[in-house]
């Protein structure tokens, strides 16, 4: 057995649970090698429940043994005598109890995870709530469309530590946020990937991350993490108008390219804005006219709102340190992250 203190002393990390299982969420770099999959699993549990244990026991056992065997032909004939494989499934028990023993009789020193994945779930949990008061958060803020999200990158690509959560959560954080083609993770997916970023840190030196509201798309911010962002020192982004829409018209060009979606993102906003407004807005998807689209939602929308919220919720947000630009294209990012990181010691 190890404990999840000792996961990085393992060559690699095997997860034996059913695919939906890994889905959802799963340790860092753990290969997916399911002793039973999606159906089996199933199958099993209802003949458990419907008619007993042992019926249940024998047709697992058989699963079990045929998808191991498969793992080991098709994906770990070729590893050392040496190789030190972690295995682990929900508890750390039978699942992982089976894959591993097969491996140790091989004569792998292969070991299952103690207490499995619910241990390293609430390592993830526990992390979550003492890392984020460690560091030492730089916070973005700017009026939808000042590029923060670039500015993060180009803060990035100069060597900055940058906590990039639009990026974990796979969305932008507004009602037009959805990312075409790609879902966003599970709650707990998002929760480990955060813990991984948090861990690569340096606590001497800041983070840089955006402003971001309690949600994420549909994914909730550790409140911890939360906290430590909305007291930290902030910086902002004061972007031309006319700079933000042309940066929004290039940064949501597959909202330009499909008008029925950008159409259903609208609906979204009844309630917030008056009927008369929202029809305005379908007659400016209907002739084309996306810059004064993105402009009416900016000064009608998103700008009263994100004023508002940020000078509720950001200690710093009044006195943070400010930034003009007029334009947002790459290389003026690019002198913008410069110019923050010289002025951000």
């Amino acid at each position: 057995m190890a404990n999840v203190e000792q996961i990085a002393d393992f060559d690699a990390i095997i997860d034996a649970r059913a695919p939906a299982e890994f889905a959802e969420d799963h340790l860092p770099d753990a290969l997916s090698m399911p002793v039973l999959n999606d159906e089996q699993r199933a199958r099993v549990g209802t003949l458990y429940k419907q008619v007993s244990a042992f019926e249940a026991k024998k047709l697992g056992a058989a699963l079990v043994s045929r998808n191991v065997a498969d793992h080991i032909e098709h994906h770990l004939m070729d590893k050392p005598k040496t190789w030190r494989p972690l295995v682990y499934c929900w508890r750390g028990g039978q699942r992982s109890g089976a894959f591993s023993h097969i491996l140790r009789e091989i004569g792998w020193d292969a070991h299952r995870l103690q207490g499995g994945y619910k241990a390293w779930r609430r390592h993830v949990i526990e992390q979550l709530v003492l890392l984020p008061q460690r560091f030492d958060f730089r916070v973005v803020t700017g009026a939808t469309g000042s590029g923060k999200s670039r500015l993060l990158e180009a803060l990035a690509r100069q060597g900055a530590q940058v906590l990039h959560l639009e990026q974990l959560a796979a969305h932008k954080g507004s009602v037009l946020g959805n990312l075409p083609e790609l879902a966003q993770p599970a709650q707990k997916g998002f929760e480990t990937s955060l813990l991984v970023e948090l861990s690569r840190f340096d606590t001497s030196r800041p983070v840089f991350v955006e402003a971001e509201s309690r949600k994420i798309g549909r994914l909730q911010v550790p409140e911890s993490l939360l906290e430590a962002i909305r007291v930290a020192r902030g910086l902002r982004i004061e972007a031309s108008l006319a700079a933000r829409v042309e940066f929004l018209l290039g940064d949501y060009d597959y909202a330009v390219a499909d008008p029925a979606w950008l159409l259903e993102r609208l609906s979204h906003l009844k309630g917030l804005q008056s009927n008369e407004t929202l029809e305005h807005w379908r007659m400016l998807v209907a002739a084309g006219d996306f810059a004064a689209l993105v402009e009416a939602l900016l000064t009608q929308h998103y700008d009263p709102h994100y004023e508002r919220s940020q000078s509720n919720n950001y200690a710093s947000f009044g006195d943070a340190a400010r930034f003009a630009t007029d334009s947002l294209a790459p290389g003026a990012l690019d002198a913008l992250a410069t110019q923050i990181l010289a002025t951000s010691a």
